[in-house]
């Protein structure tokens, strides 16, 4: 059996990261990204990269590509792969993109420090499998990383709502919830 905590990288990525407020701490972050960019294995770079960013709000450009593809992974029977989650209605894809693309704008960040839907689109095409956080719900964990309650609340403070995130949070608690209710009857 496979660990529930296993993160596929289906695609290279960069992992953003922010400054710190203190210089001395962002160049420890610099000397990882400088370290992990010297990796390679078999004679290959790591599809994998840390990226440190001037904006403090670069990090938020994942949740736009979280809540529109990996949560909507989750579905009320198995999961589906990422491609399916965008690509099954992209005009539902492209509105949730847009709206937290919108939420994370008015807390501050630039249209520069997002990624454009378009380019994401792309990128979801070849993503064939269900998101980590799907198929460790699948697996039947109990807690998962919830940027989806996050984004939900953190817009519900700045007066945002939007349906489509209110349904994407409500069916991982449900599952969420189911997966607590098999370990109490196991």
């Amino acid at each position: 059996m496979k660990s529930p905590n296993l993160v596929h990288v289906g695609l290279p990525t960069n992992f953003k990261a922010a400054p710190f407020a203190n210089p001395v701490h962002t160049d420890i972050l610099r000397q990882l990204e400088a370290d992990i960019d010297a990796v390679t294995l078999d004679g290959k770079d790591v599809p994998v990269k840390l990226r440190v960013n001037r904006s403090i709000f670069v990090p938020l450009a994942k949740w736009s590509m979280v809540m529109t593809g990996n949560y909507r992974c989750v579905m009320p029977g198995a999961a589906r792969p990422i491609r399916d989650a965008v690509h099954g209605d992209l005009d539902a894809s492209a509105e949730i993109y847009g709206w937290v693309d919108a939420l994370v704008r008015d807390l501050g960040a630039s249209p520069d420090d997002q990624v454009p839907f378009e380019k994401y689109a792309r990128a979801a095409e070849s993503l064939l499998k269900p998101s980590s956080a799907a198929r460790a719900i699948d697996a039947g964990v109990r807690r998962i990383e919830r940027v989806d309650k996050l984004v939900q609340k953190v817009a519900a403070a700045r007066g945002m709502q939007h349906d489509a995130v209110d349904a994407i949070v409500a069916l991982v608690d449900a599952k969420l919830s189911a997966n607590q209710g098999q370990l109490r009857a196991g």
